[in-house]
């Protein structure tokens, strides 16, 4: 793909109008699962608001906005638990929308949270679009919305606004814009400590964008990824079922516009979002080293704290392992290796289909990091959630499909998805 194809892709008029049919139902599924938890707390005594604003996680965040940094709660067991684990942006936002409105800093959590989630739905959209069509970008938004976790996205944590943040630098580096992805990126690394995946796709699709004009191993005729025909622009028929997307990705030049790909401006632009990328996470974690006094390390030792580590799985493993020592607990050890083996199963088809190397290295690097952490493993599917191209081999499934069958599938799962949802949050809930 040249750059005036790039620039026909970037430019295209009506972005909003394109992405109303995935926006729509994502709404329509974010709104029935805040139905379904209403009526369920209601009938259990509970506030389904309170669950999605005042609790785990949640307050953390709203401590932070009120008083700022510095609070720690030290456990019986020697664990200290303090604020400085929590990364800025979100409580930067509570505190902003509580200053310019009578809303308080959990209201604007829940607020922030809404609005991000339609950000993350939206950017979500804006990439499977732009790799598959309009068809896939649809379904990848709809698959995203009745995650069994999916009321997280509604609730006053941070996976929204990094969803959307991942997901808009993704698409800027796709389409070439690299200083917005670089300056997302370090929004991103301001939200939480998983931002590492994001830097990593920029700085993999930049590294690769200067090997492919030095003619080196990353050299090749699109964008990113091996030559393949692009599938039709919406992945389906004007008729209501799918047309025939390949899973060969389309991808637009990486230089972007207007100036070719290896254009004096454009590595100028490139080295500019390499070099803004990180800076988010490193000015926080520096920060917290220099309050700690520990040195450049010390956000280490604040997640050490909390028992959060990075050890390769080898306690997730354990954790599983533990499971099958009775039974009906094996069940359960079952479920989790199922589980595990989707996740891996489904990026095994990422890279068969050949997505972009920006989402590849993002997908691979937020499933590493969820699925090898040392933390409280109920949290793993929250975790996971914003790895959001490992949808894309399912939402080419789905495109492919006709438009009944589709609603039907979709559909049953939104109603399931909403049910565990509330069932989930009146119980244990995502720590």
């Amino acid at each position: 793909m040249n750059d005036l194809e790039t620039r026909a892709s970037v430019a295209r008029p009506g972005a909003l109008r394109r992405a109303a049919p995935a926006l729509l139902g994502y709404a329509a599924v974010r709104v029935l699962g805040l139905v379904v938890l209403a009526v369920w707390s209601e009938a259990r005594g509970k506030s389904a608001y309170t669950l999605l604003t005042a609790r785990w996680d949640s307050l953390w965040y709203t401590r932070v906005a009120e008083l700022g940094y510095g609070y720690e709660v030290r456990l019986p067991d020697g664990d200290v638990h303090s604020n400085l684990a929590f990364f800025p942006l979100l409580p930067w936002l509570e505190r902003l929308v509580a200053a310019v409105s009578p809303l308080s800093y959990a209201d604007g959590g829940f607020v922030v949270s809404l609005l991000a989630s339609l950000a993350a739905a939206w950017g979500i959209f804006a990439v499977a679009d732009h790799v598959y069509g309009r068809r896939a970008g649809v379904c990848a938004v709809l698959l995203w919305a009745v995650l069994p976790v999916g009321i997280v996205q509604s609730m006053a944590y941070s996976e929204s606004l990094f969803t959307a943040l991942a997901a808009w630098a993704l698409y800027a580096v796709l389409t070439g814009r690299w200083v917005t992805a670089g300056v997302l990126a370090g929004l991103a690394g301001l939200t939480r400590p998983v931002g590492l995946a994001v830097v990593a796709a920029v700085w993999a699709a930049g590294v690769a964008a200067f090997l492919r004009e030095r003619g080196g191993p990353a050299s090749g005729g699109t964008s990113f990824v091996g030559g393949g025909s692009a599938p039709a622009g919406d992945g389906a028929r004007e008729g209501g079922h799918a047309g025939t997307p390949t899973a060969a990705p389309r991808t637009g030049a990486s230089g972007g516009a207007p100036d070719g790909p290896g254009a004096p401006g454009v590595r100028l632009r490139r080295v500019a979002g390499m070099l803004l990328a990180p800076l988010g996470a490193a000015g926080y974690v520096l920060w917290v080293g220099h309050r700690t006094g520990n040195g450049p390390l010390g956000y280490l030792d604040v997640q050490a704290g909390w028992r959060n580590g990075f050890d390769g799985g080898y306690a997730f493993a354990r954790f599983v392992a533990a499971r099958f020592t009775s039974f009906p607990s094996a069940l359960a050890g079952v479920a989790l290796l199922a589980g595990v083996g989707l996740v891996v199963w489904l990026y095994v088809l990422c890279v068969r289909q050949r997505q972009p190397l920006p989402l590849l290295v993002y997908a691979g690097v937020v499933t590493a990091l969820a699925l090898c952490a040392s933390s409280y493993f109920g949290s793993k599917p929250r975790l996971l959630m914003p790895a959001f191209p490992l949808l894309l081999p399912l939402a080419l499934l789905l495109a492919r499909a006709r438009t009944p069958r589709v609603v039907r599938v979709l559909g049953a799962v939104a109603v399931a998805s909403a049910v565990y949802g509330a069932f989930w949050l009146n119980g244990s809930g995502p720590p």
